[in-house]
């Protein structure tokens, strides 16, 4: 593992970049389809992996972080999906004032959805499933180092790397839980996730535990779009 006394830009560097390129190419490229997500997957992927943010000061996966993190992915999951489902939709008065102020903000990164999006019909199953593996295996973990990892740490102090994840300050965790949530359509759930994952990144310290969750709620979200066909998920 890499010392604290190594340059803390270098470290900046590693966590932030590979977020920002997904940022960069999700505009760049324009309207989504299933190509450009594995084109973007790809490229950020090979980022990631050449950066390696997790050579600083990171211990390994925790197994005795195994079944607490994958219950916290499978709650996640449900809080995302549940609002939107019929079920949800008996109880007239909450399902109508989630729909009108819990999605779709005005600062949401993501554009209004005009058409199916990933669907296998439209763009084959091939680019459907690499849409749920990328979601799931590759922006989790991106996510993760630049959100907890980064932006918790950093908002405590510049140096994030001086910062002991266990230490941070809850008004750090709304902070960067509140910009998790603004680029979300989802923000009420997007809100919920930033809180739940940066809540118990600083119990376990466990940055791997936190991706492996992170994981957990996208992977569950996109098996439930393929089978649902609810693709507004995937907006």
């Amino acid at each position: 593992m890499t010392k604290h006394t190594d340059k803390p830009s270098s470290a900046w560097i590693s966590h932030v970049l590979p977020f920002v390129a997904w940022i960069f190419f999700m505009q760049v490229m324009g309207d989504p389809a299933g190509w450009k997500y594995a084109v973007r997957s790809g490229i950020c992927l090979i980022v990631f992996l050449a950066l390696k943010p997790w050579k600083w000061s990171y211990p390994p996966f925790q197994w005795k972080n195994l079944l607490s993190a994958t219950l916290i992915g499978i709650f996640v999951f449900l809080f995302w999906v549940a609002p939107q489902t019929d079920f949800a939709a008996r109880f007239e008065g909450f399902h109508r004032g989630y729909l009108t102020v819990g999605i779709q903000m005005p600062w949401s990164l993501s554009s209004p959805l005009v058409q199916v999006r990933y669907a296998p019909d439209t763009d084959g199953w091939f680019f459907a499933l690499t849409r749920l593996a990328g979601s799931a295996l590759v922006i989790s973990f991106i996510e993760e180092f630049f959100w907890r990892g980064w932006m918790t740490r950093w908002v405590e102090k510049e140096n994030f790397l001086k910062v002991d994840p266990g230490a941070v300050s809850t008004k750090s965790i709304w902070i960067a839980s509140l910009l998790f949530a603004s680029i979300h359509d989802q923000w009420i759930a997007g809100l919920l996730c930033g809180l739940v994952y940066g809540f118990y990144y600083k119990k376990t310290r466990d940055i791997w535990a936190v991706g492996y969750a992170h994981a957990i709620t996208n992977g569950l979200l996109g098996a439930y779009v393929l089978w649902s066909g609810k693709f507004e998920f995937w907006a």
